[in-house]
């Protein structure tokens, strides 16, 4: 009797040591699950990979949709970008590449297009200058010296020119902060272009006053 006893004491502080269950969970009372398995629950079911090439096919043709939707979604990105462009050569600043935006940059190219420069003519010149190459030997000569003189005279009027806008665009916006150097190659490469091949496009008439 006094055996028995005893292991019905020692039963009942064994089951008095064990917690219950509910004790030990913590938070909202159940497994917080994983991000992977969260994700998955978020986006549903997936669907069973393909058996065949076919069908892998099939479901890429199902997602891009029919021809006729490729084809309107290919015109709407060819007129957004034309219409995007178009905005650009006009000169609207919300358009403009990075290089072209600011107050000083579109003083600096309305300065530009209302006069007509020497450095216009140097991509004509450059061009003449590579047909020449299958001139005479004489006349190579004459036309080479001939060309080397145009472009130092080039070279001082893109300096003068590169004076001048720095000197007009520091005293319209005192607080710009343009490098004179990074200007003065903006003015110089717009000035040798082509009147009717510079982006954006003149925005003022030669001989206007700026």
């Amino acid at each position: 009797m006094g055996r028995k006893n005893t292991g019905n004491s020692d039963d009942g502080s064994s089951a008095a040591e064990i917690p219950p269950l509910e004790s030990q969970q913590v938070g909202k009372g159940k497994p917080t699950p994983k991000r992977r398995e969260a994700e998955a629950k978020r986006r549903g079911p997936v669907a069973p990979a393909p058996l065949t090439a076919k069908e892998a096919r099939a479901r890429k043709k199902a997602a891009r949709g029919d021809k006729t939707e490729r084809k309107q979604a290919a015109n709407e990105r060819r007129e957004d970008a034309a219409d995007r462009r178009a905005r650009m050569l006009a000169g609207e600043e919300k358009y403009l590449l990075p290089r072209d935006k600011g107050p000083a940059r579109r003083l600096a190219r309305d300065i530009v297009d209302s006069r007509r420069h020497l450095l216009g003519l140097f991509m004509p010149l450059a061009l003449f200058l590579i047909l020449t190459m299958f001139a005479a030997a004489a006349l190579q000569s004459l036309i080479t010296l001939v060309m080397l003189v145009m472009f130092v005279f080039m070279a001082a009027e893109g300096v003068l020119l590169g004076r001048r806008v720095n000197n007009r665009v520091h005293e319209r916006y005192p607080d710009s902060t343009e490098s004179g150097l990074k200007l003065g190659w903006y003015v110089f490469v717009r000035a040798s272009q082509l009147r009717r091949m510079r982006a954006p496009k003149p925005q003022v008439e030669i001989g206007a006053s700026v």
